[in-house]
């Protein structure tokens, strides 16, 4: 999957995007919220750069058309034909400037147009950041499930 937004690319990573990636991914009190982190360069290439299925879950870069940097990524998985998961996370430096809102936008846009019928989203109950976006996304909170919020957004 490839979406373009106004200012993000969003595609699947390569080799170049790994030392990027690691910055912030290996930065333990920005991902605080996250489990994907804190890994070998070899064990990120292992887990990055085959061509996972969206079945299986794929992490997808999210690139800076500007800088072509990667500034964040963002998790899909495909629960049934319809249904997906989504999961994003913002380079420190690219934060509180609307990139998540605008990449995570884009992804959902492109889900919709393929027949996407829902999105869901898991997030610690004290990630308030992630729960701000998602509400401005116009997802609704739906249950706790192992040890997360969920939120759903009908397409």
């Amino acid at each position: 999957m490839e979406v373009r937004t106004e200012r993000c690319f969003i595609r699947p990573f390569k080799e170049r995007d790994i030392d990027d990636f690691m910055v912030y991914r290996n930065d333990m009190d920005w991902m605080k919220y996250q489990g994907f982190k804190g890994l070998s360069k070899e064990e990120y290439r292992k887990e990055l750069l085959p061509d996972h299925s969206l079945q299986d879950g794929r992490q997808l870069a999210i690139v800076s058309n500007k800088t072509d940097a990667v500034i964040g990524d963002i998790f899909l998985k495909q629960e049934e034909d319809s249904v997906f998961w989504i999961g994003y996370t913002i380079h420190p430096s690219s934060a509180r400037q609307g990139y998540a809102y605008e990449a995570v936008l884009g992804v959902i846009e492109a889900l919709k147009s393929k027949g996407a019928t829902c999105v869901k989203a898991g997030v610690e109950s004290e990630n308030a950041a992630s729960i701000q976006l998602l509400k401005k996304l116009d997802f609704h909170y739906i249950g706790f499930e192992e040890d997360e919020e969920v939120f759903m957004l009908s397409l």
